[in-house]
This record gives structure tokens, sequence and C-alpha cells, in this order.
């Protein structure tokens, strides 16, 4: 089933008990709010599916898993009832991916900035390969990880997340994030990664639906209060985007962008 939305699309699928969602955009996998609604939509829809006992995320492309928000939609938001929006597709979407009764494995093939690290973070287990390194944008076009800095914090500590957050021009490679643990494994090359993946669904998928239920809970205990958290900082970004530094920012990195 293919899905398509504001110029990529989310198309998924159902083999052996395993629900393989994927995401794309030509811009670098960027994630329009209609991309976003559409992604959590599919996983919500197969996280409550009975025939499905684990869900296995990844993007299209080889160099990018996730490049974040659109530069081309955030450009044009002009309301902070609009931006608001906007940045609730990010809350929208880490809050069905924590609260599904599935575990979500993630296929990280290339880099992961801004939201899509937000997205990463949110998966119960992340298989990456070499490359796949890692930049927390936000702040150097005026705004800041709000939204997806609590899914962030959780998987790799209140440091790591700060120097994320502060110094956000700077890569961090794969296995700065292995070792700090948004990343479970870290493969040599696709190959690697593919049968590594490939042997965790197929075992999630012949295992007890209520036992991965329960212990999902368990690791996501705590974080009930991101039903509301996650939409406030929403808004906050929303009205960080508003401001003229942040517009200034944005279009010009929309510049760069169009004429790469």
């Amino acid at each position: 089933m293919i899905h398509e939305a504001s110029g990529g699309f989310v198309k998924s699928e159902i083999h052996k008990g395993i629900a393989t969602v994927e995401f794309y955009h030509p811009q670098g996998n960027s994630l329009p709010g209609s991309l976003l609604r559409e992604l959590a939509k599919e996983i919500h829809s197969h996280g409550n599916n009975a025939e499905v006992r684990v869900i296995l995320l990844k993007s299209g492309g080889d160099t990018v898993f996730s490049s974040g928000a659109s530069f081309d939609e955030l450009v044009q938001l002009t309301t902070l009832e609009e931006t608001t929006h906007f940045f609730s597709g990010f809350a929208e979407l880490i809050n069905i991916m924590r609260k599904v009764p599935k575990f979500i494995v993630g296929r990280i093939q290339g880099k992961c900035v801004g939201g899509g690290i937000g997205i990463a973070a949110a998966l119960d287990y992340a298989i990456a390969v070499e490359g796949a390194d890692i930049r927390l944008s936000e702040l150097s076009f005026g705004i800041g990880p709000f939204v997806v800095g609590p899914a962030v914090e959780r998987k790799v500590g209140l440091s790591s997340f700060s120097q994320l957050a502060i110094d956000s021009t700077m890569w961090r490679n794969a296995d700065w994030a292995r070792r700090k643990g948004l990343y479970a494994e870290l493969h040599p090359n696709v190959e690697s990664m593919d049968e590594s993946i490939l042997r965790l669904t197929t075992t999630l998928s012949n295992s007890s639906p209520q036992a991965m239920a329960d212990i999902k809970k368990l690791l996501w205990k705590n974080t009930d209060h991101w039903d509301q958290l996650l939409f406030d900082n929403a808004a906050i970004s929303g009205k960080l985007l508003l401001t003229e530094p942040a517009r200034a920012s944005i279009a010009k990195l929309r510049s760069k962008v169009k004429t790469a």
C-alpha cells in the first residue's frame, strides 16, 4: 500500500508478521506535515493490527535516513496556528511510536538531521550502518529541538543531548551515536545491517506479543506526560519559527538546498 504526500510517499506491507513501513521524500527524506501525519497513521494502524508482531521502519535512498523538517514547508508558514500545527506532527508521530504495543525496529541507512534524530530516538531498536552520522541542527536556524528533545534525551542522556543541542552545526559520527545509545547496533556495510535486521525482526515475529507489549510498556515508563509535553513544546517551536532570525535562517538554508 502506497500513500503519496507532498512530493513523497509512505508505503507499507506485511509479511509473516513483520510490517515494513517506508517513507521517502526527494529532498533528503525531509518531512512535510502531510508526510509526518501519514507516517503516524501507518504506524498506528500496524501497531494495533493483530496480524503484526513487529514493525520495521525505514526510508528510501542510500545516504540520508531523514533530514528532518521540510524547509519548503517551513518558509510558507506565517501564523502561530500553522507553525504549531506543523511541529505537532512530530509530537503526534513520536507519541504514537512510543504507545503502540509493538516493537519498532529502525533501519538507519544514512544521516539523521534534526527531526530525523527524533524519529531514530523514538525507535525501540535502531540498527545503523557506518556513515549514519547525526546533527541536531535546530538552534542553527533560530529554533530548538523542543519536540524531539525528550526522545533524544531519553536515549542518549542529558549531557549528550545538551552537546547536540548547543553545538548544532557539528556532525557526530555514527560510532558516537552508538556509544551514546541512539543506535543499538552499528554495521560496516549495508549487507551486514540488513542481515541483522532480518535476524532480529524474524525472531521478534515469532515471539510472544503480550510479552513484547509488556516489555515495551516497561521501557517507556514515566513518559505518559509526553501526551501533553510534546504538544506544549510544539507551541514553543512554532512561536520561535515566526521570529525574524528564524525566518531569515530558514530562507537562506532553503536557498542553499535549491541551488545544491
